[in-house]
């Protein structure tokens, strides 16, 4: 088993160990190339455009990090087409399906940027420019394999040319047009052409060299090899259409989310809700839902108390059925103590009055905890945008409390999670302070906390969410709270959120989340602003244009009138703000 992920760049122990992983697979599998290109990998996703194209590598891994392949794609967004620079397994996986998935990946990548297609190179299938029968054998089933994607040679050029007079095994110029059969103008392949040989090859391809080539390129439009192999036709289309459109959400719903339903005038955190967020988005056809993994609770104590975790799960399986736990004891003195009767811990776990034990809790709150992981993993393998669509919400839980509805703090999971890899911004615009990932990362350098809600003088949670709350220790500076007045209008907060996505771009994260509060629209039961469909669509194109690879957690939002139409307004919005533009850490093009 492996799994496909996007590395960004070498800032994380686990990056580099993984890229010192593919700089040994790079030598190993190809023992002409020169160390120096293989070293520049780290430089080049670093920096988008030091050597004129920007990278994107996708590796194939286990579940122990051990590097199974990897696809190195080059994107030249002057020309809108891609170059495939290197595709390649470790030899004692051959056949295992590690570079088909590799390759399918890379071409949903290219079909996300809107290109014309993919340029490669691939050695020789015919005896003519290959000698060695051997080769020649290794050749064509490498050819064989490209063309059931469509991917074929283009005919009548000199690009096959050796570079040394009499060499052999020189490589063909092929192309992949994605599905799309694109005509290629002349004029657009010799610009291909040349931008390839000079940025990729310029240390062995002389001018001489290059303009010959160039000037080879005769027909118009430029011809492509007919097909050679033969394929069922069932096998054929499967490779074909395999890409994914990797600009589409990832939508991950909680299914279990209904369990935990508790029927109480006034409880506004009601199963309607995702029902109403549904059936507003899904016609769209702007996602493609992923069903949830499983995920162990190691991920849940990473966040919080593993104390809080065993007592929410022992208490909730107690709880009579219809009849939910509400806190009525706190400790105001001894919290060294707890109380041995379960009902009169809650008070300890807790911090209001309103946030019950149902008997269904736990387990519509750990089910969350999954599809929030399995949207976070979406975001790991190269997907541009995920949503989990989860309740009950997660933005108020702390490490050891729960409370406004929220048990474990599912964003605060996926962002623990993704910092593995990379460092993390979270964006909380629910109408209520972001308490609980404050709590959580307040003392950490990786992951910016950022939040804009109503002033806790009279916003829930109250006692949390001054501006002067920074962070504490390595983590100063890297909380950031925005507490706007009770009668905030759209303008107002609009300005608000170009000061957070300012400080977001000046961290330059490789991830970022966004916790998704639908309360601070108009009409909702629990805010006092007014924002329309239209001031969320805003909102999310502001979002989206940072260009980052990006999850959005569901949190609050109660008013089930407008709420699918908000949701779904934010949401086309961060996408449309995404446009066709590449994806990176610090929003690079």
């Amino acid at each position: 088993m492996f799994r496909i992920r996007r590395i960004f760049d070498d800032a994380t122990p686990v990056n580099q160990q993984t890229l010192n992983q593919v700089r040994a697979l790079l030598k190993q599998q190809f023992d002409s190339l020169s160390p120096e290109k293989i070293d520049r990998i780290p430089s080049a996703l670093r920096n988008p455009i030091k050597y004129g194209f920007r990278s994107i590598l996708y590796v194939a891994e286990d579940n122990l990090l051990r590097l199974q392949g990897l696809a190195l794609l080059d994107y030249d967004a002057e020309l809108s087409f891609c170059y495939l620079d290197y595709l390649t397994s470790q030899a004692s996986l051959t056949g295992r399906g590690v570079g088909g998935a590799l390759y399918d990946r890379v071409r949903g990548e290219a079909l996300s940027l809107g290109v014309v297609g993919i340029f490669f190179e691939c050695l020789p299938d015919d005896p003519r420019l290959c000698r060695d029968p051997e080769i020649l054998q290794q050749n064509q089933a490498r050819m064989r394999f490209y063309e059931r994607y469509g991917a074929r040679p283009i005919a009548g050029t000199a690009y096959e040319t050796p570079v040394t007079q009499g060499g052999d095994n020189p490589p063909y110029l092929v192309f992949d047009g994605l599905g799309k059969n694109p005509q290629l103008s002349a004029q657009f392949v010799k610009k291909v052409v040349e931008a390839i040989l000079q940025k990729k090859y310029s240390d062995v391809c002389s001018t001489e060299y290059v303009r010959a080539v160039v000037d080879s390129i005769h027909d118009d439009p430029v011809k492509i090899r007919p097909e050679r192999y033969r394929f069922k036709a069932a096998a054929t289309n499967k490779q074909a259409s395999g890409a994914q459109h990797l600009e589409k959400i990832a939508l991950v719903v909680n299914e279990q989310h209904a369990i935990h339903h508790v029927r109480e005038r006034g409880y506004v955190e009601s199963p309607v809700r995702i029902k109403n967020i549904l059936s507003a988005i899904v016609p769209t056809e702007a996602f493609v839902q992923i069903p949830p993994s499983h995920f162990s609770d190691k991920h849940i104590v990473a966040v919080h108390d593993p104390g809080y975790l065993t007592y929410f799960k022992k208490a909730s399986s107690l709880v009579a059925k219809d009849r939910p736990l509400y806190p009525y004891v706190f400790p105001l003195r001894n919290r060294s103590r707890p109380p041995v009767e379960l009902p009169i811990r809650a008070g300890y776990y807790c911090i209001d009055t309103f946030t019950p034990i149902s008997r269904q809790a736990y387990d519509a709150a750990r089910a969350a905890v999954d599809c929030t992981l399995t949207a976070a993993h979406e975001i790991l393998s190269g997907r541009r945008m995920a949503y989990a669509l989860v309740r009950p919400p997660g933005h108020h839980a702390e490490r050891g409390f729960f409370g406004g509805f929220c048990y474990f703090n599912n964003a605060a999971i996926a962002a623990q999670y993704l910092s593995s890899f990379g460092t993390v911004a979270m964006l909380d615009v629910d109408y209520h302070h972001g308490n609980g990932q404050q709590d959580i990362f307040y003392r950490r350098r990786d992951v910016l906390t950022v939040s804009i809600h109503g002033h806790p003088r009279f916003a829930y949670p109250y006692f949390t969410g001054f501006a002067d709350e920074r962070g504490e220790g390595e983590g100063a500076g890297m909380n950031v709270n925005y507490p706007l007045p009770e009668a905030a209008d759209a303008a107002s907060y609009s300005k608000t959120l170009e000061s957070a996505l300012r400080r977001i771009r000046d961290f330059k994260p490789t991830y970022l989340i966004v916790c998704l509060g639908l309360d601070t629209a108009k009409g909702d039961p629990t805010g006092t602003w007014h924002l329309a469909a239209g001031d969320f669509a805003e909102n999310g194109k502001a979002i989206g244009a940072m260009a980052l690879p990006t999850l959005v957690v569901q949190e609050g939002g109660y008013r089930t009138r407008n709420l699918g139409k908000n949701c779904q307004a934010f949401l086309l919005g961060i996408r449309n703000g995404m446009g066709r533009q590449a994806i990176g850490p610090g929003g690079h093009r």
